[in-house]
């Protein structure tokens, strides 16, 4: 039996409310999450309540199925793969935790490719600020799959570093995801104070206006409130289906409640910086608010308009770090315990680590010049669209069929006479079940109709999927 995907020792249950509120903090803090929300309120004409509001109630969902799915593996201390033997037999939950490993390989090379585009900047910026003629040598101007020297350094430096830091157990991986999380609020607090402090008057105006409340919460603004709570659920539903993946070190149910509530906490306080820098810059860069159409939502692009190299080489930073933390929880701890447990007895920490690594730098490399030109993204959605039918599956057969009972001694077990062995090592009803839910979880996808539903798709496909399982299970 592989140690890293037994039971946790009691002695390793470490991390209280205060580690998930870094934990939640990371999830949230990526160029991708500051965009999400940032872009919420410009699609929705800066309407601060009704998108709030929305985001709160996607949170409520979040919190919500994360406590169902966490508390499990808190309790009998086993990761997200482990957990799903119960539901799926000895042999099948390898093979349906594998797509939650490939979907986190795939993104962990597509996001280790963005954040080595931030550490060549910074490479770039030190080169420069010695001498600009060095970045005109000929050994920097060779291309190779579109990437030139600095490129593919950055590259290749990114992928060593997060394999370096994240192979070495979960006491390393909480002090990153804790340190990152405080160290990037406390840098976009930094950068909003420099934002403001030549520009108050303006500024204050603008943030005056955007609280006016003018009934907002009508029959017209419904839609748009589930638009938004939808589209900040889907933000999650990946990192869901897999909380076990962490919550399993929390020390007592008690702190995994506190930890998941500071969610919203987390929600409130992005939001708000966000939004903040978002407008900020606007004010900033043009001295009074630009058409919502021209406002730049990307950070990186924000950065990219400061004539300061200090200040750009200071925000990149905190950017790479920000970015490399939701890599750790999203991508790479995910890819890491399914490949581990897809096959236990020739797999470790840096077995499945390099595994990744080698598998990240593929997609890497690709992504750019033909991954992102032949509809990749839609395919990820499409395999993500079996999460929500897992879950369900998993919460089902959990609460209701086995009614909260493990038996330890079969689930680390592949003997024919174990529990969970079921049918050669599979359980058909969770197959036949998942396939459902998959298929009206991946409509909301692939039928132009049903599109509006498409950030609710994981639910759907969890409710589906759990009520054939119980139909099926309960005879």
């Amino acid at each position: 039996m592989n140690w890293e995907i037994v039971s946790v020792n009691p002695n390793n249950k470490i991390w209280n409310w205060k580690d998930f509120f870094c934990f939640w903090g990371s999830n949230i803090q990526s160029i991708i999450g500051f965009s999400l929300i940032a872009s919420l309120y410009i699609v929705y004409q800066l309407n601060f309540f009704v998108v709030l509001t929305g985001c709160i109630i996607g949170s409520l969902l979040v919190y919500f199925f994360s406590n169902l799915i966490g508390k499990p593996s808190q309790k009998h201390g086993i990761p997200f793969p482990v957990f799903l033997r119960l539901s799926m037999g000895v042999y099948g939950a390898r093979y349906v935790a594998i797509l939650r490993g490939l979907v986190g390989v795939f993104m962990f090379g597509v996001q280790t490719y963005f954040i080595s585009k931030s550490v060549g900047y910074l490479i770039r910026i030190s080169l420069f600020s010695i001498d600009s003629a060095i970045l005109d040598k000929d050994i920097f101007l060779l291309f190779f799959m579109g990437m030139n020297t600095i490129d593919w350094f950055s590259l290749i430096f990114t992928l060593w570093i997060q394999y370096l830091l994240f192979s070495n157990g979960q006491r390393l991986i909480k002090a990153i995801i804790n340190f990152s999380t405080l160290f990037v609020y406390l840098g976009l607090i930094i950068f909003f104070m420099i934002l403001t402090s030549e520009n108050y008057n303006e500024i204050k105006k603008l943030f005056n206006d955007l609280f006016q409340n003018n009934d907002v919460y009508n029959k017209e603004n419904l839609i748009a409130l589930l638009s938004v709570a939808g589209t900040f659920f889907a933000y999650f539903s990946i990192v869901i289906v897999n909380f076990g993946d962490f919550s399993r070190y929390a020390k007592n149910e008690s702190e995994l409640n506190k930890g998941n509530l500071s969610l919203f906490l987390n929600l409130i306080i992005f939001s708000f910086l966000a939004i903040f820098l978002v407008l900020g810059s606007s004010v900033v860069f043009e001295k009074n608010l630009i058409p919502l159409d021209r406002i730049l939502t990307n950070p990186t692009d924000i950065i990219g308009k400061f004539d300061n190299t200090y200040l750009t080489f200071i925000a990149l930073l905190f950017i790479l770090v920000s970015s490399a933390s939701t890599n750790l929880i999203a991508n790479y701890i995910p890819s890491q315990n399914s490949i581990i447990n897809f096959s236990p007895n020739n797999s470790s920490l840096r077995s499945s680590g390099l595994t990744i690594l080698f598998l990240g730098i593929i997609f890497a490399v690709f992504w750019d010049p033909l991954l992102s030109k032949i509809g990749i993204l839609s395919f990820v959605d499409t395999i993500g669209s079996f999460f929500g039918p897992i879950a369900g599956i998993m919460l089902m057969d959990y609460y209701v069929i086995k009614n909260k009972t493990v038996i330890n001694k079969d689930i680390f077990s592949s003997s024919k006479d174990g529990t969970y062995y079921y049918s050669g090592g599979w359980q058909i009803k969770s197959i036949y079940s998942l396939f459902i839910g998959f298929i009206f979880a991946s409509a909301t996808i692939w039928n132009p109709e049903l599109r509006f539903f498409q950030p609710f798709s994981w639910i759907i496909g969890a409710v589906f999927s759990s009520i054939t399982y119980y139909l099926l299970a309960s005879k």
